[in-house]
């Protein structure tokens, strides 16, 4: 009997690495993983080259919170490619689906990156980007749980609404808060933090409505390895906006108005921390 249900283990893990294999072979599918590792590595050389003229302390630190996004995203995106954080669920109704659970794992690293160097540049304090940053972990976190549970399908959308609801809470965090503290800032800062804040809210708000309505949703592509790339190349084209066009803007003015942001002093005194 134990030889049996190990011979049967084996034979299923043979059958998902074949699915996994199949699914990575596709040029669609691969496409949308390979360009973005081709575009954060030029992003990442660009970057860390149009951040080497800024000198203010606190500029820096946000621009190396804006430099560790593509680098995250390229370490991530290989993994992707390679195999290693790409599985097989078995969905009650539909049966066994290819998953790229890699991506969750690229959003709980590289988001909290985005989120401190947005906060960082409006100035907030340690309390409101600890609360955007642990809200946005744990969204990630019961995303990806949302797309590996194969107990019943009714779970994963329960999954899917408690981590909408962490998503909430970060948007109230950077339309609130974060947008308060901001108006104490430079005239230049601000309308840089508008134009970032609404650039990441409006292209956040892709994300779940790309996993409801992809393979690991709804699947209105398909379950198959058609729909499982166009899903792919949304959530890439998506990661492409949030993190390629949001660091290029923000390097590109810290590196140009250095002197507007040291003048002002960005790190307001809410963002500094307290006296021993």
């Amino acid at each position: 009997m134990v030889v049996q249900t190990g011979f049967a283990a084996s034979v299923a893990t043979l059958q998902a690495d074949d699915l996994v294999g199949e699914a990575l072979s596709d040029p669609l599918l691969a496409g949308s993983l390979w360009v973005n590792v081709a575009l954060m590595g030029f992003a990442l050389l660009a970057f860390t080259y149009m951040g080497r003229t800024v000198t203010d302390e606190y500029a820096k630190l946000i621009v190396v919170a804006t430099i560790a996004i593509p680098a995250v995203s390229i370490a991530s995106y290989l993994a992707l490619i390679s195999g290693l954080t790409v599985g097989v669920v078995d969905i009650p109704g539909r049966g066994e689906l290819v998953t790229l659970w890699g991506r969750y794992l690229t959003w709980t690293f590289s988001t909290p990156l985005i989120l401190a160097a947005l906060g960082l540049l409006a100035g907030t304090n340690f309390t409101k980007l600890f609360t955007a940053v642990v809200f946005d972990v744990a969204m990630c976190v019961t995303g990806l749980a949302a797309a590996m549970t194969s107990q019943a399908l009714w779970l994963r959308w329960v999954w899917f609404a408690l981590s909408t609801a962490f998503f909430l809470v970060v948007l109230a965090v950077i339309l609130g808060s974060w947008s308060r503290d901001v108006e104490s800032q430079d005239a230049a800062v601000q309308r840089l933090f508008g134009r970032l804040k609404y650039l990441t809210v409006v292209l956040w708000v892709g994300y779940p409505v790309v996993w409801a309505i992809g393979t690991e949703g709804l699947a209105l592509f398909g379950t198959g390895i058609a729909g499982l790339a166009v899903t792919s190349w949304l959530y890439s084209l998506l990661d492409v906006g949030a993190k390629f066009v949001f660091a290029f803007l923000l390097v590109r003015f810290l590196a140009v108005e250095q002197p507007t942001v040291t003048r002002q002093g960005l790190g307001s005194e809410g963002a500094k921390p307290a006296d021993d």
